[in-house]
C-alpha cells in the first residue's frame, strides 16, 4: 500500500513504467486520428499555447482499453478498492513553444448533468452545455485524478508543481498558500501521477521546445444527492 500512503501523506504520487512504449505510441495514433479530422469540434479548445480535449474518454472511447490496462486497474484497485469510475477526463497538448502557464490552484468543481438546488453544492457554471459546481468538501476529499503521460516531462516543459500536504487542510484561498513545500513532479514517458483534487498544483511555461502531452481523469466512487448526476460517468 505504498501508494496509498504516500497519496493520504503528500496528497500525490508517481509511477513509472504503467505504460510500454508501444502502448503509448497506439494511443497517440488514436487520438491523432480524431484530432486531425474534427478541429471544429466544440469540445477541442485550439490555440498556438494549448490543445485541449474535454470530455476526453467520450469525444475518443476507443482510447479507453489501451488506457485502462492491467497495470492500471491493478494499482487503481490496490489504492483506492473497488467501485471507482471516470467522472471526467481532460487531454492536454502543450506544444513545444509554449507560454501557457497555470498558477496554483485547486480542482475545486465537478461535471454534472444539470443545475439543481441541492445543500452546499455552490458557485455553479456552465460552459458549452457543461454544468460544473462545487460539490461539499467531503467529495473532493474521495475523489482522486490520474495523470497519463505520453511523453517525458520536466521541469522545462511545464511539469506540474505541487504543495506536498496541501490536500489535507481543506479548501484555502489562494493568498493564504504557504509554498515552502513545493516539489516538481517529473515524470517518464508512459509513467502516471496520482493526486488528490485539494492540492495545491501548477505548471510553468516550456523553455525546452519540447512537448507535453497529458491525458487527466478524475475518479470517485460515490452517488450524487437530490438527483444529480455525474454528467461524464463512465464505469471502465
Amino acid at each position: 500500500m505504498i501508494y496509498a500512503d504516500q497519496i493520504n501523506t503528500e496528497g500525490f504520487t508517481i509511477i513509472d513504467n504503467v505504460y510500454t512504449n508501444d502502448e503509448i505510441e497506439e494511443l497517440i495514433l488514436i487520438i491523432e486520428s480524431v484530432t486531425e479530422s474534427e478541429v471544429e469540434n466544440t469540445t477541442f479548445r485550439k490555440s498556438q499555447d494549448l490543445f485541449a480535449i474535454r470530455q476526453f474518454h467520450k469525444e475518443i472511447p476507443q482510447s479507453i482499453p489501451f488506457i485502462f490496462n492491467h497495470k492500471l486497474n491493478d494499482i487503481i484497485e490496490l489504492t483506492f478498492g473497488k467501485g471507482y469510475f471516470i467522472t471526467k477526463s481532460i487531454y492536454f497538448d502543450k506544444p513545444e513553444k509554449s507560454n501557457w502557464f497555470v498558477a496554483y490552484h485547486q480542482d475545486l468543481t465537478i461535471s454534472v448533468n444539470k443545475r439543481i438546488d441541492a445543500e452546499n453544492f455552490e458557485n455553479w457554471t456552465i460552459k458549452q452545455n457543461q454544468f460544473a459546481v462545487q460539490p461539499p468538501t467531503s467529495i473532493l476529499e474521495n475523489n482522486f485524478t490520474i495523470r497519463i503521460h505520453l511523453d517525458k516531462t520536466t521541469k522545462e516543459n511545464g511539469a506540474l508543481k505541487v504543495i506536498d500536504n496541501s490536500h489535507s487542510k481543506g479548501i484555502v484561498r489562494v493568498e493564504n498558500l504557504e509554498t515552502e513545500n513545493e516539489t516538481i513532479c517529473e515524470v517518464e514517458k508512459g509513467g502516471i501521477m496520482i493526486m488528490k483534487p485539494l492540492l495545491f498544483h501548477a505548471s510553468n511555461k516550456t523553455t525546452n521546445n519540447e512537448r507535453r502531452r497529458v491525458i487527466h481523469i478524475e475518479f470517485s466512487n460515490q452517488q450524487l444527492p437530490s438527483g444529480l448526476e455525474w454528467s461524464e460517468k463512465m464505469i471502465f
